[in-house]
């Protein structure tokens, strides 16, 4: 590879990290250059670890055929298991052991690797293997992402040269500060779906980040709790209550952000959320599905923890659909991005009734007024009640019996046949 090639190569890099291009993009991207500009790669891969609750970071495999299984590879803790185990016999936990940042192996002059990777590469015709960490300072980490791991590999029969390795690990720098850039930016979109919601991270992201920025909307507003919570957790052992929150927190959100909604708010045991549809009908079909999904995930939940030991309860759950300002509360220095308004104490109120009235959930008239017919001929008076802190008696609904049973029922047979596989 001559001066000019490495120039393109990170020029390119250059280009593509500002544009925004994808992880798997830009490895991919770049080992295509490097093989068109001489460098004999056969097999490379690159992994960085990651802020996210469910993955400790991603991989990047990359094969000179083009046969890699997966393009992306999202795993988890490599703490424990199996993944321990690999973790521990790979070259980059060997370099972090003995401090340094490269490593080289002939695999076609060693007959006893100690790795077990690097001897599938070679029972596969690779004949030299370059391994690199590109650290990162303590300023420029997040979370466990202190770090850009690559290896390259090549199946030529001379190895790699040493005008090879002096490119690679010229370039490798370049590539790991365009992939870090990608990663930064996907780590931010995912704390801000996390722990804004969906909608809220985007329009944050989308620069709606002053004090005071909000607008006037008709929502559809869910607010949910749980049944017996205090007594429960009096009565249950300190370290079952994260759990069950967990389980029942589980259940809500999976049911509203499958039928559309948006999670705004964890407190405790409630959950606020909001449908915001682009017809007020579209909103509240949209609620009244979460709602239906929630009953089945419930009774699947409920039969699963008492089968363990563990403590069962159900969801109470208010809905009701009003005009909120959407938008940042808060100082200068301390915002969030949620709903305010009269609306938002009335679906609260709504939802504590469920005691009251011995209801699991229970929906405004001004709700059952956007619903479809079709949809409001499902729904069966409680009576008028006089809520506390609002202005006005109305009149309050629950699902037929007949209905909440059918989806129940539908719980029960999907826990049965989940149990009989």
């Amino acid at each position: 590879m001559n001066k000019a090639d490495i120039v393109e190569i990170e020029t390119w890099l250059d280009l593509q990290g500002l544009s925004g291009m994808s992880e798997m993009d830009l490895f991919n991207g770049f080992c295509a250059r490097c093989l068109a500009a001489g460098i004999q790669l056969e097999r490379a891969s690159a992994f960085v670890d990651t802020l996210h609750p469910i993955y400790e970071g991603r991989a990047f495999p990359w094969r000179r055929d083009g046969e890699v299984e997966k393009a992306i590879i999202e795993y988890g803790s490599s703490q424990q298991g199996e993944s321990a185990d690999n973790w521990q016999n790979s070259t980059f936990y060997h370099l972090l052991q003995i401090g340094e940042d490269e490593m080289r192996h002939r695999l076609a002059e060693v007959d006893n690797i100690g790795f077990r990777h690097l001897t599938t590469l070679k029972s596969e015709g690779c004949t030299d293997y370059l391994a690199f960490m590109n650290r990162f300072s303590n300023e420029g980490s997040i979370g466990e992402m202190d770090c850009f791991y690559s290896s390259w590999s090549t199946a030529d029969s001379e190895g790699f040269s040493e005008n090879d390795i002096d490119v690679l690990r010229r370039l490798v720098r370049g590539l790991a500060l365009a992939i870090k850039c990608a990663s930064l930016t996907r780590i931010v979109r995912t704390l801000a779906d996390v722990y804004l919601g969906r909608d809220a991270a985007k329009r944050v992201l989308a620069g709606r980040i002053n004090r005071g920025s909000a607008e006037r909307i008709e929502a559809v507003l869910w607010y949910s709790d749980l049944r017996d919570y205090t007594r429960i957790s009096d009565a249950a052992a300190p370290d079952a209550i994260i759990p069950m929150l967990n389980d029942y927190a589980e259940a809500v959100i999976s049911s509203v952000q499958e039928a559309g909604g948006d999670v705004l708010k964890l407190i405790g045991d409630g959950i606020l959320a909001i449908f915001t549809e682009e017809d007020s009908a579209s909103a509240a079909t949209a609620a009244l599905k979460a709602q239906m999904h929630l009953r089945k995930r419930v009774v699947v939940l409920n039969k699963t923890r008492k089968a363990s030991g563990a403590p069962a309860t159900d969801v109470y759950l208010g809905v009701h659909i009003g005009e909120v300002f959407y938008g940042n509360i808060g100082s200068d220095t301390r915002l969030d991005f949620t709903v305010v308004g009269p609306a938002v104490n009335e679906v609260s109120r709504i939802a504590s009734m469920c005691r009251s009235v011995d209801q699991d959930v229970l929906l405004s008239d001004r709700f059952a007024a956007a619903l479809p017919e079709e949809l409001r001929a499902k729904l069966v008076s409680v009576g008028r009640f006089a809520l506390r802190g609002v202005g006005r008696a109305q009149e309050l609904f629950t699902l037929d019996p007949i209905i909440l049973e059918k989806y129940r029922a539908a719980g029960r047979a999907q826990h049965a046949a989940t149990q009989s596989q």
